[in-house]
């Protein structure tokens, strides 16, 4: 099967055309040079099989930098990117995002600009042999794709090796179009001093064989078109930099997707601009995480630092709340902390006192007095088994394999999965004789395959296979090899690789990838499972990778855009052709940290690599929008016009003098009502559309702007509102007596009935990545659960614990777990009993507190002052949760829920009632529960006569079984407070004014 290359995709079309227009104006014209012959060398392979020419064909440039920089302008001016202000060197930068056919746009552009203007030289620089051997199999795979396209041009490619010289020869004679596709590494290292020259590389010394000449003077001769392939990796030193001005240049073309410096930007499809074209997958990610898990000392070393004072260490640690529930919680530690303390008093910490923090780069950890653990950075003790997890994550890889498959076979396309590891004795290792034996995550790979496939919803997966030898050559490995003699006998030995893809055993692998990447696409290749070292992902980027699997043993380093660039490529059917759409394209990651976290650092490397800013409007934006003119030409809005919308938008408060998108401008654009200069409204609707994109759609929470509620004074001051005050505003205390048996055999049946401990457990929750100007946003669709069943922890002392947390007897506390009869659940979650059974004991006490509970009015002076209202501002949101009012004492009403909603409207329509106010945050009453803040104080009158004061509690239910038990004891505490203060007011629960109106009548 062979990959099919279309020639009509748009934007690949828009790139070329850009690199092309650069030499708008230029004649088709070359230059030649005299080039030395070769004698005969047989170790450096220098026959030339009677080659003759010694005339060198180079190309040629006869535009003024004027003219290049006015096409530029022209180009930028088209795209919508900002114009270059001055050429600064032929330097033009192209950015495409990863897996949207980068390498075939340059090898395109290579054709239209033999085409267009003549040039025959190219050289291609990469930074590794990974994207070496990617472009010299991209070189390969478009050979009849091109041919077909342009005629039977004749193209001629070689990757540079010192050894071969006369390739470079022939480079610099020929008059057909030359590509070299060289290693920056091939010619990095260039000496000027005679006495170091051996040295440099073979490329900048003199050759007997080429008369004392260089090769790199062949080179310089031809004045090539350089194309550097990721620059970011290539020249990022100043060696590199040299090396690359040594080729003599006509220009360079920059391409990638995450530029550092950008040079005279001419095309850019970023990640937004990819996924909202649907030109790569839609990405999914499966964040597992550890839930209920607490029994161990949790320790992650996240950071270290010693810029502040002293050296200090940022950890992640397991705390005891306020409230008894244990979080995860990262810390800022110095030597001599004791973990104990800092966790609150949790047992599991004792001895972890902090001894040693070592800051030395490459070395850093952090050790304990007490304990013999070491946690280096980024690594983590105490948490649930590694095994445990990774065989979870395999199995969600083998789940998510199968579900894609019954999906996409009957469409013809073959599913493949990718596994990072970084130590391949996981995968593989060897016995006394060299037999490859299978490392953990192979036999856990092929038990959990094993178990998945029996069920019956895969049948149509298998038809007449036999499930149980089906996992035979599904899944192997592709790794660095050395070949050695083991036991006489010649064997091929998988082995580590310590480098990024640097050495002769990693470019065997590469070469292995590369070979294999149309062969693995077809359904008559069994292998659909990849293992690989997690130091060669740069290499691996089969468009048919649709789930991505991380198992690395140490933290992984690998960044998130590298993890899922291997599999963001559209997929390929059996026909080679590219399936097209998100129904399709749908890449799955499973991370081992929560989804949340994985698009929060993924849109941080989005940022930090690309330089896109969310939620930012910038000067040029409008730039490209086309205009036409009355006798029907059709021009650019052009970059004065773009910054006089953009100075509109900042004068309106729509963005901030930063161009930061502002709340005034979503809710402009969400109802339509974006005020824009009379000279642009025959453009408002494409503005409006570019807004719309940068705003974003996902993240934004369109409301309304908050306005402060004022006070009426009118009511405030008037006399009804006085009065009413004044029954209400006095302070209490209070004091309790409970029954201590009644409370442990109460206690007891509770933690018996209620009581629900359940192992720790492993949460998968899927979501969807949806990524647009505003950022990028994450959609929960799925969670799964599964239970970790280790109980290789420590006890601890469970009544010490309860006894610190409620002062309650180690006598009262046994008794209370003796007869609920559930201390077994003890052992199955230490740390999850200890918190249930804390919080149902404390919730008890509470209640038998109420109650036992008697108030007492302090005294007059003890009160909320009226002017109290007047001091604290309210604010509130007109569409969301406020209504205009005349007999309140604020101007409008701030309600909480449908129910406030509901009384505040009757209050205001009711004859009844006089003045109302919705009771403040500040106005408290003490309980042993918590602070209490009623809802209303009314004053009504009926009958034209009685005069009735009333603070009422509005919910949304009459019957006390229904309200959870705080909230119930709360309103009870709150019915003592009032009749403790001995005025006229009443205190009553309604939940609707009609039960209001009730105790009105009844009154």
């Amino acid at each position: 099967m062979k990959i099919q290359f279309s020639a009509d995709l748009d934007y690949q079309a828009e790139a070329i055309a850009a690199i092309v227009a650069v030499f708008q104006g230029q004649e088709t014209c070359r230059t030649n040079f005299t080039v030395a012959s070769l004698t005969d060398h047989p170790q450096m392979d220098l026959a030339l099989e009677g080659e003759e020419s010694d005339l060198g064909i180079g190309n040629r440039l006869r535009l003024l930098d004027e003219d290049i920089l006015r096409n530029v302008r022209a180009v930028q001016l088209r795209n919508g990117l900002p114009p270059s202000a001055a050429l600064n060197g032929m330097n033009f930068t192209v950015e495409m995002e990863t897996g949207t056919g980068k390498t075939y746009v340059y090898l395109r552009s290579i054709f239209e600009l033999h085409r267009a203007y003549g040039f025959t030289k190219f050289i291609i620089v990469v930074p590794s042999i990974a994207v070496k051997e990617g472009v010299y199999k991209s070189l390969q795979m478009t050979e009849d794709h091109f041919r077909g396209l342009y005629e039977n041009v004749r193209l001629d490619y070689f990757v540079y090796d010192s050894q071969k010289l006369s390739d470079v020869r022939n480079f610099a004679t020929s008059d057909s179009i030359q590509v070299m596709v060289i290693n920056i590494d091939a010619f990095r290292k260039s000496f000027t001093d005679p006495s170091k020259e051996d040295k440099a590389n073979i490329i900048h010394r003199p050759h007997d064989r080429m008369t004392g000449s260089r090769p790199i003077e062949f080179i310089q001769a031809t004045n090539p078109i350089v194309i550097i392939d990721e620059p970011q990796s290539v020249d990022t030193t100043p060696k590199s930099r040299q090396a690359i001005g040594s080729l003599n240049a006509l220009c360079t073309l920059r391409y990638s997707a995450t530029h550092v410096e950008k040079h005279n930007m001419l095309f850019r499809l970023d990640s937004v601009d990819a996924y909202e074209r649907k030109l790569v997958k839609q990405i999914e990610v499966a964040g597992i995480e550890v839930e209920d898990g607490f029994n161990r000392a949790y320790v992650k070393l996240l950071a270290l630092d010693n810029r502040h004072g002293g050296v200090r260490a940022r950890i992640e640690l397991d705390l005891l709340q306020k409230g008894g529930a244990v979080a995860r919680t990262a810390k800022w530690v110095r030597t001599g902390d004791d973990l104990l303390d800092l966790s609150g008093g949790r047992s599991v910490y004792d001895g972890y006192i902090i001894e040693d923090i070592d800051c030395t780069p490459g070395r850093e950890y952090i050790s304990f007095t007490s304990k013999p653990d070491i946690v280096r950075l980024n690594e983590s003790i105490g948490e649930v088994d590694t095994d445990h997890y990774k065989r979870l994550q395999i199995r969600k890889t083998v789940q998510a394999h199968l579900e894609k498959e019954l999906l996409l076979r009957p469409k013809g396309i073959k599913v493949l999965s990718l596994f990072f590891i970084d130590r391949v004795a996981n995968y593989r290792g060897y016995d006394e004789q060299g037999n490859a034996q299978p490392g953990k995550y192979a036999r856990m790979f092929e038990e959990e395959y094993a178990t998945e496939i029996k069920k019956p919803k895969y049948d149509s997966l298998f038809g007449e296979i036999d499930r149980a030898t089906a996992v035979e050559g599904i899944h192997d490995g592709y790794f660095a090899a050395d070949k050695k003699k083991v036991a006489g006998r010649a064997v091929t030995l998988f082995k580590e690789s310590k480098g990024e893809g640097t050495t002769a055993a990693d470019e065997d692998a590469y070469n292995t990838i590369m070979r294999d990447k149309e062969w693995l696409l077809s359904f008559d290749c069994r292998l659909k499972f990849i293992f690989s070292h997690s130091a060669l992902r740069e290499g691996w980027d089969n468009p048919n990778v649709f789930q991505i699997c991380t198992l690395n043993e140490t933290a992984s380093v690998m960044k998130k855009r590298q993890e899922i660039g291997r599999g963001l490529r559209i997929a390929v059917n059996q026909a080679g052709e590219r399936v097209y759409g998100f129904d399709v394209n749908r890449l799955t990651v499973m991370a081992n940290e929560s989804y949340h976290r994985f698009a929060e650092q993924l849109q941080r490397e989005i940022e930090q690599e690309t330089g896109i800013r969310f939620g930012l409007v910038e000067t040029h934006l409008f730039a490209n929008i086309p205009v036409t003119d009355g006798a029907g030409h059709t021009a650019y809005l052009g970059t004065e016009a773009s910054a006089a919308i953009w100075n509109h938008l900042c004068s309106k408060g729509y963005i901030d003098s930063k161009g930061h998108v502002q709340d005034a401008l979503k809710t402009a654009l969400k109802q339509n009502t974006v005020e824009l200069p009379e000279p642009f409204q025959a453009q408002a609707e494409q503005v409006q559309a570019v807004l719309r994109k940068v705003a974003g759609n996902l993240n934004i929470q369109n409301k309304d702007k908050g306005r402060p509620v004022k006070l009426n004074k009118g009511v405030f001051l008037g006399e009804d509102f006085k009065r009413l005050w004044e029954q209400i505003k006095y302070r209490t205390t209070f004091r309790v007596e409970f029954d201590s048996e009644k409370l442990i055999e109460t206690c007891a049946t509770e933690i018996r009935d209620h009581l629900k401990v359940g192992r720790a457990r492993f949460v998968t929750r899927t979501a969807r990545i949806g990524i647009d100007r505003g950022g990028v946003a994450a959609q929960e669709i799925a969670e799964s659960v599964a239970v970790f069943d280790g109980r290789d922890y420590q006890l601890p002392d469970v009544v010490g614990y309860l006894q610190n947390e409620t002062n309650l007897t180690r006598r009262s506390l046994v008794a209370i777990m003796i007869r609920s009869g559930r201390l077994a659940d003890f052992k199955n979650n230490p740390q999850k009993y200890i918190e249930q059974v804390a919080a149902i004991i404390k919730r008890q006490m509470r209640l038998f507190i109420v109650d036992g509970i008697k108030y007492q009015r302090i005294g007059d002076q003890h009160c909320y002052a009226q002017e109290l209202f007047a001091q604290n501002e309210l604010f509130g949101y007109l569409s969301k949760n406020m209504i205009a009012s005349a007999k309140s004492v604020y101007d409008h009403v701030v309600y909480d829920s449908e129910v406030e909603e509901g009384f505040a409207r009757s209050f205001e329509q009711s004859d009844e009632v006089k003045v109302f106010a919705k009771l403040p945050g500040w106005f408290k009453i003490d309980t042993p529960l918590g602070s209490y803040n009623p809802d209303w104080a009314v004053l009504a009158q009926t009958h034209g006569q009685q005069r009735l004061f009333f603070v009422v509690e509005s919910k949304g239910s009459l019957f006390s079984d229904a309200l959870r038990p705080i909230e119930q004891g709360k309103i009870d505490c709150g019915k003592a407070h009032f009749k403790a203060l001995g005025t006229e007011v009443q205190f009553t629960v309604a939940n609707n004014y009609s039960a209001f109106s009730g105790e009105l009548t009844g009154a």
